[in-house]
């Protein structure tokens, strides 16, 4: 309360990591680089990010789609690949020149 009487308003809350990467990824599919490039954050915090973002959507009965990363060299394609993260090395190949996965949401 102020001298008047008259409650004080609360300051204005800013938009959370989670629902900027989440209006993010509503527009188009991005990488990880790409994300933590708007959001204005480390991708290592986008990484573990993503995970509770993933559950945030399926409670809004969306959900998250993954691009797999994949091998430049050789086309392998990183389907069963839990991680966030870009993969470092081809089990293939051992080739090291790998497209990020790209994360995109779709909330009906």
């Amino acid at each position: 309360m102020t001298e008047r009487g008259k409650p004080i308003a609360p300051p204005d809350r800013k938009e959370t990591v989670r629902r900027r990467i989440l209006s993010l990824l509503s527009g188009r599919p991005l990488s990880a680089r790409q994300i933590s490039a708007h959001a204005g954050i480390p991708e290592k915090e986008v990484c573990a990010h993503l995970p509770h973002v993933r559950k945030t959507v399926g409670q809004l009965g969306g959900r998250m789609t993954v691009t797999p990363a994949e091998c430049n060299g050789c086309g392998f394609v990183f389907r069963k690949r839990e991680r966030p993260s870009k993969p470092g090395r081809c089990p293939v190949c051992r080739g090291e020149s790998i497209s990020a996965p790209l994360f995109s949401v779709e909330v009906s």
